[in-house]
């Protein structure tokens, strides 16, 4: 599967909802685990605020590579994000959309 590195040149992130267990499967309650460690995925939604435009995205980062308190509004550097096309079918409905990955999230405050 394709990965695109994203240029994080000039862009402010911030957090907008703290981390949250990311699930593989919510109605059996199965966790996502990253396929290289096996530790828990963690989701955080962070506002990317650039060229006076500002959108909210989930960042899918191990759960091990979470540092500092990641509270709304803190603002946090993402270490190797890369953007992920992905497409599917669910009854008989095709989706698509872009997916987020990073290899860490920091806080910058303290």
């Amino acid at each position: 599967m394709r990965l695109i590195p994203v240029d994080m040149t000039g862009v402010t992130v911030m957090v907008a909802q703290p981390p949250t267990t990311k699930m593989r499967d919510k109605k059996a309650g199965v966790v996502a685990v990253d396929p290289e460690s096996g530790g828990t995925l963690m989701t955080v939604d962070v506002l990317f605020v650039a060229n006076g435009n500002a959108e909210v995205v989930s960042v899918t980062v191990p759960e091990a590579d979470i540092s500092g308190e990641l509270a709304t509004g803190t603002p946090v550097a993402l270490t190797s994000l890369v953007a992920r096309p992905w497409e599917n079918e669910f009854n008989g409905q095709k989706r698509h959309g872009i997916s987020f990955r990073a290899a860490a999230v920091t806080s910058l405050v303290g």
